[in-house]
């Protein structure tokens, strides 16, 4: 079939972007528009998708996706948490292990979703990379500083195209933030506060120690997959596992790829280079303190610095969670609200003060009289259509660009994750079971010492104990 007019060439060029971007697609032939009838969508013009984590988080992949894509595979270990899926799809395949879809229908699948739990993203973002297959990754994209680098390279290498589920990225509201800190309305920005209300799942808690039996339904020893091997509990599942350092990254690495997004972009932050923690201590007794090793705090507090960087100061970030907040602005009216339910961002410059939401939503300047006093920056970035999810889709198929790629989204991360290794390391006593301190002060607290980071080696400088968590070691049977 010739090829006629512009709209014909673009079906073409986007057929042989997926296929030169070393996806599955088969030479198929492109039909016209016109003949298909207004508003159909052709098959050249979708993405053939594996959804790996088919239930909970999953579904709403599901649900954005299922409008404009062809799923052509579902991967959970866990067949109730799936069981909607699977009843809204019932002649896909379906799989418990990945690495059998990879195998069985690796020729079929254009693009993977990756939803599952922290601790299995890194293991199995590589392998589709490596099969070149574009990936969509949940927040946090890592569990360890040393995976998001080993991914970040893996994406240049095989030349895929990627996206982080920080759905705020693709919101006008991000960036009508940045326009307004970058426009210099509220001049430099030397401080941020960032908080959330997570964990609203169990933290501070003990190991569970009894016998449970497995459920028929889950394959618990892939749902573990690289971690630790341990005996199945539901204090881990469906859920929860966000609150264990094994499996989850703790309130941090649940919301602040959503909540510091909007700070990251507007103050073009990079890394820190130093972070300290404060974090809850649970007791179990009068003057007992609990040694819940594996357990994130119930709350923390932790300050990140981060260097001058293109025209701007040195930064320092606050991040509050566990109920935790900053103090209430001077400038906001008493009956005014300082966030929302879930959480907030201040920013604090020299001119001024501006408050937001978790995605950047209603970027308000304090005091809120200043609305109608000071005139909206004229936007100069440009706005996104669709969806993340479906940002990321069009991207694979040549149109437009990523908008949390992983040349983003590593970065991000790593801050997340590096303020995670002041929470670990707050009590040393944690790390070294047995041993009490020999006196009330400093109470062995290197919490209470600033981590220095070094970015370029990847690790902390001053404190080595805290180097045990930038990269963890995988159970036998698993290499990333």
């Amino acid at each position: 079939m010739s090829v006629k007019n512009s709209t014909e060439k673009k079906s073409l060029n986007r057929r042989d972007f997926v296929k030169t971007a070393g996806l599955g697609a088969a030479g198929f032939m492109i039909v016209p528009r016109h003949v298909l009838g207004k508003g159909y969508r052709p098959p050249s013009d979708k993405l053939n998708i594996a959804l790996i984590g088919a239930g909970g988080k999953g579904e709403a992949h599901r649900d954005t996706l299922k409008k404009g894509e062809n799923f052509v595979a579902f991967c959970d270990v866990d067949d109730v948490r799936a069981k909607s899926t699977y009843e809204m799809f019932p002649k896909v395949p379906r799989y418990r292990d990945y690495r059998k879809m990879l195998d069985e229908m690796g020729k079929s699948i254009d693009a993977c979703v990756i939803a599952t739990p922290d601790h299995t993203h890194a293991v199995i973002t590589m392998a589709c990379m490596q099969m070149g297959k574009h990936v969509y990754v949940e927040k946090p994209l890592t569990h360890s500083i040393w995976e998001a680098r080993e991914l970040l390279k893996a994406a240049k290498k095989y030349k895929v195209v990627t996206q982080m589920g920080n759905q705020g990225a693709s919101m006008d509201c991000n960036r009508e933030v940045v326009e307004w800190i970058q426009s210099g309305t509220i001049g430099d920005v030397t401080r941020v506060h960032v908080w959330t209300n997570r964990p609203v799942w169990p933290q501070g808690v003990p190991t569970p120690t009894e016998k449970v039996p497995v459920p028929i339904t889950l394959d618990w020893d892939l749902w573990q997959g690289p971690a630790a091997v341990r005996d199945y509990n539901p204090a881990y599942l469906p859920f929860k596992w966000r609150g264990w350092w094994e499996y989850g990254t703790g309130a941090f690495g649940d919301m602040g790829c959503h909540l510091v997004d909007p700070a990251y972009r507007a103050l073009k932050l990079t890394t820190p280079t130093s972070v300290e923690a404060s974090a809850t201590t649970v007791w179990v007794g009068d003057f007992v303190e609990a040694n819940y090793t594996d357990s994130c705090p119930p709350s923390s507090l932790v300050k990140m610095q981060f260097p001058a960087r293109e025209g701007m100061p040195e930064c320092e970030l606050w991040w509050y969670d566990g109920g935790i907040r900053p103090m209430r602005p001077e400038e906001l009216g008493p009956n005014e609200e300082f966030g929302s339910w879930d959480g907030g961002v201040l920013f604090e410059g020299s001119k001024g003060k501006m408050m937001c939401g978790i995605f950047g939503e209603n970027p308000t300047l304090l005091p809120t009289s200043r609305m109608k006093e000071v005139k909206a920056p004229k936007p100069w970035l440009k706005r996104v259509k669709g969806d993340h999810q479906e940002v990321w889709a069009e991207a694979c198929k040549g149109n437009g660009e990523p908008t949390s790629p992983f040349e983003y989204a590593v970065p991000l991360t790593e801050s997340l994750l590096i303020g995670n290794l002041a929470v670990r390391c707050y009590d040393i006593k944690k790390l070294q079971p047995g041993k009490t301190p020999t006196s009330w002060a400093p109470y062995d607290y290197p919490g209470r010492i600033r981590l220095q980071w070094d970015s370029e080696n990847v690790r902390v400088t001053n404190f080595e104990e805290a180097n045990l968590f930038v990269k963890r070691e995988y159970r036998k049977g698993w290499s990333l």
